[in-house]
């Protein structure tokens, strides 16, 4: 019974997140990285009647045999699919209709959790909830995305989370000893495949800020010319601001001299003293370069995590998303949901304020192309 408690529990904020929306916000996609809305809560649904209900009840009917074209997001092995860039054509199935198909499947799964399970599907409701979970964050994400490219600048509504706790103005730097350290998941907890095996890893002496860099900070970079200096950038990063004219963080505004951020009650003065977020991996390099610093490595950042506050922002790290020694697919498509992406991507660690409760650990590891900003991503220093 207590995970038919949290499987309600965790389906029931996903509506919650998506209960400000106007209908129209919905189906919107501004970008490929952005899914409307109305997928998600498809998607997430799709999940649970897919790889729990469909195998695991013989008497079970699909609520809509196209569905599994829709909602399918990059599992091969399940079918064909609707492609990316393309979630925003979907004016079809309507919102009624999805929120329809959510209620049909919540009825069937709480039914199914009812009964007794064994340790294997327990597990895999495990992961669909932190999956949705995961969902619940993008939707967050996504939905500032569409409201803060709309050229109404709308609000969400009156802000769901606290203020980021302000930084301090002089971090105090966190030594670490030069010795071997334990890395990885440990303990009986979820933890998502990409967190194993633990192993050990060799660090030398560095010492990493017990502050991520704040809104202040990154505007002396502006202020310094930092994105019209190609010495503090990647050669890639480089090309990348100069093709897209990037300025500053995404959903910063001048405005008659003034600099503006965009919130979840719609554009205000921007708050100096918060930690920075929505930079890429390329313009959070070049600050660490024009501080004469870096960026820790994600082992750098596990190991010191327990001695500085963490969770406001997504942290980018120096570390490439690869495979920990040991680590292992699952079959079938579950082996899909991590591994594959394991190329061409950075490291993220911490949380930030759209993460839902309980959902953060210190091995967590998030990863995204080093262009993309449109998460709560920062960064903290090391040397």
């Amino acid at each position: 019974m207590e995970l038919l408690q949290e499987y309600k529990k965790i389906r029931t904020r996903t509506k919650e997140i998506c209960h400000p929306l106007k209908t129209e916000d919905y189906v919107v996609q501004p970008i490929a990285d952005v899914s409307p809305p109305k997928w998600h809560l498809g998607h997430t649904t799709w999940f649970f009647e897919t790889f729990l209900l469909q195998p695991n009840r013989p008497d079970y009917e699909v609520f809509d045999t196209d569905y599994n074209f829709v909602f399918n997001s990059y599992y091969e092995s399940v079918g064909k699919r609707v492609i990316r860039t393309h979630r925003g054509n979907l004016s079809r199935p309507s919102v009624e209709d999805i929120y329809k198909y959510r209620d049909y499947v919540d009825a069937a799964m709480e039914t199914f959790l009812a009964q007794p399970l064994s340790l294997e599907l327990q597990q895999l409701v495990m992961l669909g909830l932190n999956h949705e979970e995961q969902h619940q964050e993008l939707l967050y994400t996504d939905i500032k995305y569409i409201l803060g490219h709309n050229p109404l600048l709308p609000a969400y509504g009156s802000s769901p989370f606290t203020a980021a706790t302000a930084a301090n103005n002089q971090p105090a730097s966190i030594p670490i000893k030069a010795g071997i350290y334990e890395i990885g998941h440990e303990g009986d907890g979820f933890c998502f495949d990409n967190e194993c095996s633990r192993h050990k890893v060799y660090l030398n002496d560095y010492t990493i800020e017990s502050a991520p860099e704040t809104n202040a900070g990154f505007l002396s970079f502006i202020e310094s010319g930092g994105y019209r200096d190609f010495r503090y950038w990647h050669a890639e990063g480089w090309d990348w601001v100069q093709q897209h004219h990037v300025g500053a963080p995404l959903y910063w505004h001048l405005v008659d001299g003034q600099w503006f951020y965009y919130t979840w009650e719609g554009l205000k003065p921007l708050d100096l003293a918060t930690p920075v977020a929505h930079i890429s991996y390329y313009e959070a390099a070049a600050y660490a370069a024009w501080k004469g610093m870096r960026l820790p490595t994600e082992f750098e950042w596990e190991v010191a995590a327990r001695q500085f506050k963490w969770g406001q922002r997504w942290e980018w790290t120096e570390s490439a998303y690869l495979p920990y020694p040991g680590f292992k697919k699952a079959p079938g498509a579950i082996g899909e949901y991590n591994g594959k992406f394991m190329v061409s991507q950075m490291v993220l660690r911490g949380a930030s304020e759209v993460t839902p409760p309980g959902h953060s650990r210190i091995t967590y590891r998030n990863f995204f192309h080093p262009h993309l900003r449109w998460q709560f991503t920062g960064l903290r220093l090391a040397r």
